[in-house]
């Protein structure tokens, strides 16, 4: 099952004083396990801006830290700065990166909202996708007025949870504003010139709001209201203008992308090319401010690979590689996956996936328990999956193979997933053997401290066993995905599909004496015979895969 991630931006009313920036910011990271990414506070704002992002669970509760937190320190009656606000927290919106949907973030929000107005007594309004009403979907309706306004607002526009009076917790903590919104993307993109005006041509020919429309004077077309006439721009969903940076030495477009889903990334770059090369200058790179989500910088990479004619079926770094090089994303500064990816930014360390061939054989020769067999079953499978995906990238770039792109494509991308899939369960396995580890060192001196130490040693047990069976499973289903590649791919390339395949059976195998060497310690009879009766159906499946895919590369060879 795929994780829930999401990230919150809780924007405090507080961004000159340290202290208490610090003290909030500790809370959150002391609420569980999240990532805090970005602390950004401004002092003539008077407002910071904390980026967090983690599972769903925890993200809830590190808002619920940030919101508590503040009300303690911060008293808005004695608040000023030059950004529009009303509370304490003035905004906490959740935003969807994976696994997760925006009516899921927007009950996030929900549930937020009815705690703070019922714990801390905080007057509540919801906003954008959570909003109750429609006009309470525009964070500036919700806000209008600020905190001075509140006095009088509460009574016509009433907060959704706590409070409902201007009273002494209202004085002091304002309105907080909980909402769920779409991810949105800084981006900028540069040109080889110095010139402002060009940047801000282009800017405004892409951006949703366009430009004032002129006559033939150049003068600003106005309706009988007397505002300007707008001239739409060329992309739904994009904020931009102009502006040169001195330290570049180059003039940039800088967009905020609000729905990369309806808008792709590399939509906006093709459509900053084709609009810079109709003035005469070029797009050189372009830069990414913050983060992004790992589906957006992949779905890049297999757009520019589709251009080429060539399969998506790669690695997921190897999408990424592509995407960056296609983009110019490493012209400025170094742009770094680990870093600038949401999944990868947080991702638990993985040590042994990490490591260098070498030192994983020396770590695996050493005089401990793990990693062992379980882990090494997982690198022989993501092995012979990354072998077939080798083979399905090349072959329709071979002259003579270009029909078979599509078949080899859709291969790719099952082989890729196997290969990460497998590449994650080599670390996996030996967390599932410490779990068993840790479970045996816990106290044993009362009957209460027996019985914890036993479940626990049963939990992960049945983790231990199921980590090597879910890797047992993977290996026969990239088997599976193996045939056609052996009948369709390039024959100078059968070996090595034929070698894939006896990897994945070697996976498999050895992944079943894992799970079989873990059973007899399971109490739980029924979860035993379930797993035991899936075995001989797995496995002889396996052979029959491997044995077709044996009997097409000798053919070939």
């Amino acid at each position: 099952m795929s994780k829930k991630i999401v990230e919150c931006v809780p924007n405090i009313s507080e961004g000159r004083d340290k202290a208490v920036i610090n003290a909030v910011v500790d809370a959150i990271k002391n609420s569980g396990d999240v990532n805090v990414v970005d602390v950004d506070p401004g002092y003539d704002t008077n407002r910071t801006v904390i980026t967090i992002v983690g599972e769903k669970a925890p993200v809830f509760e590190a808002a619920y830290a940030c919101i508590k937190k503040s009300q303690e320190l911060i008293d808005m009656s004695k608040h000023s700065g030059a950004h529009p606000r009303q509370g304490c927290t003035d905004v906490c919106p959740f935003v969807p990166v994976s696994g997760i949907t925006m009516d899921e973030c927007a009950k996030m929000a929900k549930d937020l909202g009815e705690r703070v107005g019922s714990e801390l007594g905080i007057p509540v309004y919801l906003y954008g996708a959570a909003a109750s009403s429609k006009d309470r979907q525009n964070l500036a309706f919700v806000r209008k007025g600020e905190y001075e306004a509140l006095s009088t607002k509460m009574s016509t526009l009433v907060p959704d949870f706590g409070t409902k009076k201007f009273d002494d917790i209202a004085k002091k903590s304002g309105a907080v504003n909980i909402s769920a919104r779409d991810f949105l993307i800084a981006y900028n993109i540069n040109l080889n010139t110095r010139d402002v005006a060009i940047a801000k041509d282009i800017a405004f020919s892409i951006r949703e709001a366009g430009r004032a429309k002129r006559d033939k004077d150049n003068n600003i077309i106005r309706d009988e209201k007397g505002k300007a006439v707008k001239l739409p721009g060329l992309l739904k969903g994009v904020k931009g203008i102009g502006w040169y940076i001195e330290e570049y030495g180059i003039a940039q477009l800088s967009f905020n992308l609000t729905n990369y889903k309806d808008v792709p990334l590399w939509q906006l770059f093709e459509t900053a090319v084709s609009e810079a090369e109709k003035r005469g200058v070029r797009v050189t790179g372009s830069e990414l401010v913050g983060l992004l989500p790992k589906d957006c910088i992949m779905e890049c990479g297999a757009h520019f690979l589709k251009k080429a004619k060539r399969s998506t079926g790669v690695p997921e770094r190897e999408l990424m590689h592509i995407a960056i090089k296609s983009l110019g994303l490493d012209e400025i500064t170094k742009f770094d996956i680990d870093e600038k990816v949401i999944e990868y930014k947080i991702a638990k360390a993985a040590p042994l996936g990490d490591m260098k061939l070498k030192d994983f054989i020396d770590e695996v020769g050493k005089d401990s328990p793990a990693p062992g067999g379980g882990s090494v079953a997982a690198l022989a499978g993501a092995v012979g999956a990354g072998l077939g995906s080798m083979v399905a990238a090349l072959t329709p770039a071979k002259k003579g193979f270009e029909s078979t792109l599509e078949l080899m494509d859709d291969k790719g991308k099952k082989l890729s997933a196997h290969l990460e899939f497998l590449k994650k369960a080599i670390d996996e396995d030996t967390d599932a053997f410490n779990d068993v580890m840790s479970a045996m060192r816990m106290p044993k001196k009362s009957d209460e401290d027996k019985k914890v130490r036993d479940e626990a040693i049963q939990a992960g047990y049945k983790t231990a066993t199921l980590v090597p069976f879910a890797t047992a499973e993977n290996c026969v289903g990239l088997t599976k995905e193996l045939i056609e590649v052996a009948e369709k791919g390039n024959p100078a390339s059968a070996s090595d599909v034929g070698v894939g395949a006896l990897m994945a059976y070697s996976g498999f195998e050895s992944a079943i004496l894992n799970v079989e060497i873990n059973l007899p310690n399971i109490t739980d009879d029924k979860f035993k015979k379930e797993l035991l009766g899936k075995i001989d159906g797995l496995r002889e499946e396996i052979i029959q895969n491997r044995d077709k895919v044996l009997e097409i590369v000798k053919s070939k060879i």
